[in-house]
């Protein structure tokens, strides 16, 4: 029996979905072996025990939640939205995306309408002028919510008022719309404000039964449902109890850490992120979700924190991480190691960092338990990891 493949008129073009063309199960027997080569010679002959099989997606199309266009001059004061051709500013025009939550797309290419039509100017990213940068979609996976932003090159659009309402009218989906300023001259798509244009400019969605506020600047995973799915694993690979105190470092608006407390009457959290912003989503998230008595969300550096915490002679049973792709740091690591933990849950972005840094932490005195793959993206080299290790 033959696989399944996907096609998209645009693929080449956009060059997103890279291996669009490969049937979904061999692209995960490819990323199995991919992770499997990558750790091989750090766990010799215990690899195949080790390495358990990737999670996939039973339908991996209409996955990501969240969207986003850039907006360019076109002629006679049109606006052109879609995708950057890779390695370029031209951008080529997106009627649909298979791998997009249809609402997105929609809703991106109906205000690129409306934006003409209110002659707002789009930004020239060569020249740096015009008011219009991007605008970017969060549909709710468990809910019905949809966050339209709209990034400028300016603190103000031209005609707001009838800007948004031009927008509702023609995009019923959209429940909360923000402007986002970036004036830098970046790749970067969100500059560090936003104000709220419509429906308070946040949406809410829903992870492992836990509500999460999401702002335009929030960190919140682009796959939700393969998020619970990664979420699942690490929480039942730390053998959470009540009464036990986990650290979740890199925490972000707080998500793991919040779905690990819903999940296990009586355990006590602490989340640690440098991020104000963030820090200030997960003590609100927690409040609404009555969890403040049990989550505390501390601003501080968490290389310091641990180095701090384990001077005050603190103790965590668990250590949660999910850094960045640039993975961690030996100072971050060595923060780790003095606080000693029973276990560390290492949730990874890029395996290739990832097992560098449990070279460090086996030299520390951890051993691996259970290394699970998953396909947070389909039709992507990208590969996400869980790893579980247990203090010797």
């Amino acid at each position: 029996m033959g696989y399944k493949t996907y096609t998209c008129p645009i693929a080449k073009s956009c060059g997103g979905c890279e291996t669009l063309a490969v049937p979904y199960p061999l692209q995960l027997k490819r990323k199995q072996q991919q992770i499997r080569e990558l750790f091989g010679d750090l766990l010799g002959d215990a690899t195949d025990e080790l390495v358990a099989p990737i999670v996939g997606m039973k339908t991996p199309v209409a996955y990501r939640n969240k969207a986003a266009t850039p907006f360019a001059p076109g002629p006679r004061g049109s606006i052109r939205s879609g995708f950057f051709a890779k390695g370029t500013h031209r951008i080529v025009k997106c009627p649909a995306c298979l791998v997009e939550d249809p609402r997105c797309r929609r809703v991106l290419n109906s205000f690129a309408r409306t934006a003409e039509l209110c002659h707002v100017s789009a930004y020239d990213e060569d020249k740096g002028r015009g008011l219009l940068r991007h605008a970017v979609v969060r549909a709710g996976w468990k809910t019905d919510e949809l966050l339209l932003t709209i990034v400028a090159n300016g603190e103000r659009l031209p005609r707001e008022r009838e800007l948004v309402g031009r927008v509702l009218k023609h995009a019923h989906d959209v429940t909360a719309i923000a402007l986002n300023t970036n004036v830098r001259k970046t790749n970067a798509i969100l500059g560090p404000t936003s104000r709220p244009l419509y429906g308070g400019g946040v949406m809410h969605d829903e992870l492992l039964g836990v509500t999460f506020e999401i702002g335009p600047t929030s960190f919140y995973q682009t796959n939700p449902a393969q998020t619970e799915v990664l979420y699942r694993l690490a929480i039942e690979g730390a053998q959470l109890e009540r009464g036990m105190r986990v650290l979740d470092a890199y925490c972000g608006i707080g998500t793991i850490g919040m779905c690990a407390a819903a999940q296990v009457s009586g355990l006590q959290v602490v989340g640690v992120e440098v991020g104000k912003g963030a820090v200030a989503d997960a003590k609100r998230n927690a409040r609404a979700n009555g969890l403040s008595k049990r989550c505390q969300f501390i601003c501080a550096d968490a290389t310091a924190y641990m180095h701090d915490a384990a001077a005050r002679g603190e103790h965590f049973d668990v250590v949660i991480m999910d850094p960045p792709r640039a993975g961690s740091t030996p100072e971050f690591l060595h923060g780790v190691q003095a606080l000693a933990p029973q276990r560390v849950v290492y949730v990874s972005c890029n395996a290739t960092t990832q097992r560098r840094d449990l070279e460090q932490l086996f030299a520390g005195g951890y051993r691996l338990e259970r290394l699970t793959p998953v396909d947070m993206f389909p039709h992507t080299k990208h590969v996400e990891t869980v790893c579980l290790l247990t203090h010797k």
